[in-house]
């Protein structure tokens, strides 16, 4: 088995196919990370919900997607800020995607949070991803 140089991308990839292929759920392995993002995604209405369960030793994520009719609300994602390449933002400089349609999650001092989060408490960090 080989290691996965970029988890959180792998996370966002797998969102991305599931809903893309029509699933109603899929399972990534855990990590807090993971689990925080998820939480976003729930909170801003992007998923139906989450759980974390335990398989053996290891612990595994489980998300179910959101569908209206037979169309998922996820449209699209973009890891923005990658292992061979940080993007920083300001907390003055966090874009808004597609003119407040969509989120950026951003992973900040004070954990990792929604875009209208960050504006709202002031402060900037690493720009993770784009979901619309």
């Amino acid at each position: 088995m080989s290691q996965i140089s970029d988890p959180v991308g792998d996370f966002l990839t797998r969102v991305r196919n599931s809903t893309r292929a029509g699933s109603s759920c899929f399972s990534a392995p855990h990590s807090k990370m993971k689990e925080e993002i998820a939480k976003i995604l729930k909170e801003e209405g992007f998923i139906e919900g989450f759980s974390v369960r335990e398989e053996g030793v290891k612990r595994v994520l489980s998300v179910t997607n959101k569908f209206v009719g037979r169309r998922s609300v996820v449209t699209d994602l973009k890891r923005v800020s990658r292992p061979g390449l940080r993007r920083y933002v300001g907390a003055d400089e966090i874009p808004k995607v597609l003119g407040g349609i969509g989120v950026a999650i951003v992973s900040t001092s004070s954990g990792v949070m929604s875009s209208r989060e960050a504006r709202r408490r002031n402060v900037g960090g690493e720009l993770l991803a784009f979901v619309w």
